[in-house]
């Protein structure tokens, strides 16, 4: 693993190294290494800490939305695809302790594991801060999300965004490609994007609606970066 006082760095709170170290570690590894504790309990804890903060933030901060529209941006920030993405701001992935199986496929960088550890680590700022350090520390994670103007349509439906994208940019249809593999109680399906025929992004969950959720976000990047002209 890394040298954990460059992720203490980045996120700009002191926890613990031991329980830091739980807050990064992935079931797989624990299972690969017995008596090992993971991190889910953590995240648990760092899922309600995250929801309350995000709530409270919004009711203050857009006092004249209603009840329809803070649960949308309340959802938004608190998706998998949103803290995915604050965890590759951070690196976060490069610090995971995962099984062997888990770092042949990508896990350090599947959105489910990133959003699931930025959890842990929340709940691990909590125990190791008191309630007011890890509210401010969530606020401080979101805040970058919510200075994206294209945050709420993109994360909330990042399929018909993507489809309204690629009608506007002449990019030709959108089609999903879906495989899936593992036991059916833990059936991971992967799903890939083509526009025209061309894979624009891939995405990996434990449903397949996840799954295409994430390619679609992935394509929107990757369309956006390309520039695709109207023709």
């Amino acid at each position: 693993m890394p040298d954990l006082s460059v992720l203490t760095q980045r996120l700009g709170v002191d926890i613990d190294p031991e329980l830091l170290v739980l807050a990064l570690t992935h079931r797989s590894y624990a299972y690969e290494h017995p008596g090992t504790a993971h991190n889910e309990r953590l995240e648990f804890l760092g899922d309600s800490i995250l929801g309350q903060a995000v709530t409270v933030m919004l009711y203050r901060r857009f006092p004249d939305l209603d009840e329809g529209d803070l649960a949308r941006r309340r959802a938004s920030l608190v998706s998998t695809l949103a803290l995915a993405e604050v965890a590759r701001g951070l690196g976060i992935g490069a610090f995971i302790r995962l099984g062997r199986g888990e770092q042949l496929t990508g896990g350090a960088d599947k959105s489910s594991i990133l959003a699931d550890t930025v959890e842990a680590i929340i709940g691990a700022c909590f125990l190791a801060n008191g309630p007011d350090v890890a509210r401010d520390f969530v606020l401080r994670l979101v805040e970058t999300l919510m200075d994206d103007p294209d945050r709420f349509g993109v994360a909330m439906d990042p399929k018909t965004t993507l489809q309204e994208l690629a009608v506007a940019r002449g990019a030709g249809d959108v089609v999903y490609r879906v495989e899936s593999r593992g036991p059916d109680h833990a059936r991971v399906f992967t799903a890939t994007v083509l526009l025209g025929d061309e894979p624009y992004g891939t995405g990996e969950g434990s449903s397949k609606k996840a799954a295409e959720s994430l390619a679609a976000l992935a394509a929107i990047g990757a369309l956006r970066a390309a520039a695709v002209v109207v023709e």
